[in-house]
């Protein structure tokens, strides 16, 4: 970040002394002024997109300017210009506030509560599941934009309610959980004095045989959500069309334009892992 700061700071200097573009330099100075003030920036950043301004600076597109010139990715203009349009539509009292007298919230923060805003115009499984939501969405408000907590906070707390799991989802974590403990259980054993060395072995032989098992339960919990996703971001892009309905799912479509890869993935992956455990479980000391 010193680098980044040291050529904002040359860019400046240079800038100055040959009478740039005021709306350039304020842009500039409110990039080094970041981590403090994203709010700034990203106001200046809709500027300078609503007007166009990187045009006569020689850029041809805003991410070009921000990539070259401020050193900021695609990903985090997009990230900023959301969340301050967010806090003008939902809190838009925080953009007089100094970050000192009253808190800031972070632009991640404040993406957060905008995509689970956005989530919340979809339609609930029940009522209950409604207003539950609802309720938690007004939390979540309060959690952002007044008291400012961090958005790893907002997740552990509200991805329970506004991003619950599938069954599928729920019992995978569950397997990857079981996975990962008696691969460390395995790990473990040889280190531990007194225990007979007949007795690692037959444990190492039978957490083996567990992990196959757990990984032949995993594979087809991991395609049913891969499945369950497609079809989500299908329904989405659907959404959007209007020439025509898009029903049609992606096995309907011409075997010569798209065939499907599924098949063989599944069956090389678990193979691959099968003989790797398989091997490591035959080996003798």
């Amino acid at each position: 970040m010193a680098s980044r700061t040291k050529k904002i700071d040359d860019l400046i200097a240079v800038l100055e002394k040959t009478g740039a573009d005021p709306l350039r330099l304020d842009v500039l100075r409110r990039t080094r002024q970041f981590k403090r003030s994203w709010v700034d920036l990203a106001e200046a950043l809709v500027e300078v997109r609503r007007n166009r301004a990187y045009e006569a600076w020689g850029y041809d597109d805003i991410y070009a300017y921000c990539r070259d010139e401020l050193s900021l990715r695609k990903a985090t203009v997009d990230k900023l210009t959301a969340s301050y349009h967010a806090i003008r539509t939902h809190a838009p009292a925080v953009l007089e506030r100094d970050g000192i007298a009253k808190v800031i919230p972070s632009y991640e923060a404040v993406g957060y509560f905008e995509r689970a805003a956005r989530a919340a115009n979809d339609t609930a499984n029940s009522k209950e599941e409604g207003r539950a939501k609802s309720k938690a969405l007004d939390e979540l408000r309060r959690a952002v934009f007044d008291e400012g907590r961090p958005v790893s906070e907002l997740r552990r707390r509200f991805d329970p309610v506004l991003h619950p799991k599938t069954t599928e989802e729920q019992q995978l974590a569950a397997v990857t959980t079981a996975l990962r403990l008696s691969a460390k259980l395995a790990e473990v054993l040889p280190d531990i004095d007194g225990l007979d060395e007949a007795r690692i072995e037959e444990m190492e032989v039978a957490l083996g045989t567990l992990r196959r098992d757990l990984e032949a339960l995993a594979e087809p919990l991991r395609e049913a959500i891969r499945a369950r996703r497609a079809e989500a971001t299908g329904a989405r892009d659907g959404a959007g069309r209007t020439s025509k309905p898009a029903r049609k799912p992606a096995a309907e479509r011409p075997a010569s334009k798209r065939p499907p890869p599924k098949k063989s993935r599944s069956k090389r992956a678990p193979a691959r892992a099968l003989r790797a455990r398989g091997g490591a479980r035959r080996r003798k000391p």
